[in-house]
């Protein structure tokens, strides 16, 4: 089996590397991208701004994953991470609207719209025809210039971190870490919830604030039948509660900005410069939403559900500058501890662009299916990334970068590590650039004497690579 997996690991580097010469040419600067004046003075004007993230990747599928029934333990696919549309307008220097839409991680077997599993007998869609969604609309306007802007909506403004706020223009690292989004579809659309916001810049304090309603969760995201042998566990099961009842969410992030000063006109977050600023920022945030949480809790005749709040905050600080100007070096260092609390024993399983979409009866683990882990929990987490801007070339630059986090999640007794490391191709900047990148991730497990709603820990690891094809303007 492990030849096979070099064998197809092997294949997909050969292609990278063809790829890579393909596109060594380079593009012309994208400047401002699309932007279209609607008066002389400059005020009044429409912005476009498009973006696909393409991936192909090969990986080492969790044990018992099945692709459409078939038992598969690793493979080759494709999978369309992101491809986005996002336009604004400012009617003035005072207003401005925001509309952002799109798909997500449609794979060869998921992702796709309502209706398009039924020939093959699936529960759940294919990867055909994928429903474009809004990410975003809001609208907004200056109460007074720089120092505070008032805004409602469907919004990114999110707390927590900066990580949280993060654009998926220009990471430097192949994705987020995924934690940073602790809600991420639950009882928010894809890390964005509507009510009302604020932001602002008080010389080089740069603040956001938001009061939202989190979306109603499906009761079939709820808790799930309680097996009573379980009793000694007493915390049997945390999860999102139902529908209905749901209270208000704050949240809010405050960074100081030491260096250059970044802009805070939309709400993305710059995950490195490439060397094209000098920035050093601190900062603090948090996300507070009463009783979102909900667990049973019994002595196995009577089980009661006990309602929790949930509430996380974060520190980080954020690095990026110039070492060389005229050879183009550069380096980028992102550091941040975050604190979740989401009710006891809480923890969800994640797989990004999912390549499996089932399981066997028999032979499979708590992470699920594909490469899902463990990726949000209660307990603590320490996350850092780092990358170094090699001298330019005349055919771009070169990044080398990686991060870690670790999760000490309260239901894992052996934590949950996720390296990455991986190379950046810049052809033109973020607005055209392949990403390869290696990450090795757990393979969780309940402890056998607790099963089925007790303690987990690592069993295994398994590996993936994913080469990134990212082109926007």
């Amino acid at each position: 089996m492990k030849k096979i997996y070099t064998l197809k690991l092997l294949v997909a580097l050969v292609f990278s590397s063809i790829t890579f010469q393909l596109l060594a040419q380079g593009f012309e600067s994208y400047g401002t991208g699309i932007k279209i004046p609607l008066d002389t003075s400059g005020q009044k004007f429409i912005r476009f701004i498009n973006w696909h993230q393409f991936w192909m990747r090969s990986a080492q599928y969790n044990p018992g994953s099945t692709v459409n029934g078939e038992a598969q333990s690793s493979g080759i696919d494709f999978a369309l991470r992101r491809s986005r549309f996002l336009f604004y307008t400012q009617m003035n220097s005072r207003f401005m609207i925001m509309t952002h839409i799109g798909i997500n991680n449609q794979t060869l077997v998921g992702g796709g719209g309502l209706g398009q599993a039924a020939n093959i007998g699936n529960t759940s869609p294919d990867g055909k025809k994928p429903q474009i969604f809004i990410h975003e609309a809001t609208a907004e306007f200056h109460v007074i210039t720089k120092k505070l802007t008032l805004g409602g909506g469907l919004h990114y403004w999110n707390g927590v971190s900066r990580m949280a706020n993060a654009s998926t223009l220009n990471f430097m690292t192949l994705d987020a870490p995924i934690f940073n989004w602790a809600n991420i579809d639950a009882s928010d659309q894809f890390a964005r919830m509507m009510g009302w916001y604020a932001k602002g810049k008080l010389g080089k304090f740069d603040y956001r604030l938001a009061f939202n309603v989190p979306f109603a969760i499906p009761a079939s995201n709820g808790l799930t039948r309680l097996d009573t042998s379980a009793a000694k566990n007493n915390i049997v099961n945390a999860s999102y509660r139902g529908i209905g009842g749901a209270k208000p969410a704050y949240q809010g992030y405050f960074m100081y900005q030491f260096w250059d000063q970044e802009s805070n006109l939309l709400p993305y977050m710059v995950g490195s410069y490439v060397g094209t600023k000098k920035v050093f920022n601190i900062g603090a945030g948090f996300f507070h939403n009463a009783e979102a949480m909900w667990a049973a809790k019994g002595n196995g005749t009577r089980w009661d559900t006990v309602r929790q709040n949930c509430f996380i905050w974060a520190v980080d600080a954020f690095l990026d500058m110039p070492l060389n100007k005229t050879k183009g070096t550069a380096i980028t260092a992102y550091l941040s501890y975050n604190k979740h609390d989401m009710g006891d024993n809480y923890v969800r399983n994640i797989g990004i662009s999912n390549p499996a979409n089932g399981l066997a009866k028999t032979g499979t683990t708590f992470s699920g299916t594909g490469n899902a882990f463990p990726t949000v929990g209660t307990g603590d987490i320490f996350y850092a990334q780092a990358g170094y801007v090699f001298p330019k070339t005349k055919i771009g630059k070169f990044q080398l970068m990686g991060d870690v986090t670790y999760a000490n999640y309260e239901r894992v007794n052996n934590g949950v590590i996720i390296p990455d490391v991986g190379l950046n191709y810049y052809m033109e900047g973020h607005n055209a650039k392949l990403t390869l990148n290696y990450r090795s991730r757990p393979v969780v497990d309940y402890v056998e004497a607790t099963k089925p709603f007790g303690a987990l820990e690592t069993t295994e690891r398994k590996g993936e690579v994913v080469l990134q094809l990212q082109i926007y303007l």
